[in-house]
């Protein structure tokens, strides 16, 4: 059985853990995130989104397995970006960093995660949704798309302290 809830600071330890094996799954050439080791994301990752209450997780019986962080808050780079879907900022919904435990890879949980923040933002009433990813991110690229976001752009910037990031900006809006 699985249980999507808000993290809590029992779960940094867990989360951090995430976050340690994707770097390491990037590091061995497997995966390809654009995130760094020591970098982003880091254990201050996970300490902010803690404090702001925004981190979620998604945990089976093998424990916490999945999060990612969903708010209202646009990333600088999204101000000049050409959205299909103008929207106020509160009418805005963002995913940022939604990353999967190596080990529960291929179970849909990803899939599941999206869909969790789909309906959190109907509930909220913020349907129009924004997120990014890392153009070299292909396996996250392909599973958005399947969803039905839209890349509507490539921002080239220096994203979270890692240069040289062709950011992909996404969009979709979902119905209330």
């Amino acid at each position: 059985m699985i249980n999507f809830r808000k993290a809590t600071e029992k779960d940094i330890e867990s989360i951090v853990n995430i976050y340690m094996d994707v770097h390491t799954m990037e590091e061995k050439g497997i995966t390809s995130t654009g995130w760094q080791r020591e970098v982003y994301p880091t254990r201050d990752t996970v300490l902010s989104a803690i404090d702001r209450d925004d981190m979620f997780v998604i945990e089976d019986d093998q424990g916490v397995c999945v999060c990612g962080v969903i708010n209202k808050i646009q990333v600088d780079v999204y101000e000049g970006a050409k959205w299909e879907n103008e929207a106020s900022s509160d009418q805005v919904t963002v995913l940022h960093t939604l990353a999967v435990s190596p080990s529960s890879w291929g179970k849909g949980y990803g899939r599941l995660f999206v869909k969790y923040y789909e309906e959190y933002a109907i509930k909220t009433n913020s349907p129009y949704l924004r997120m990014d990813t890392n153009e070299t991110n292909r396996r996250a690229r392909a599973m958005y798309k399947s969803l039905g976001y839209k890349e509507i752009g490539i921002v080239p910037c220096k994203f979270n302290g890692i240069d040289g990031v062709n950011l992909v900006l996404l969009e979709k809006k979902v119905n209330r």
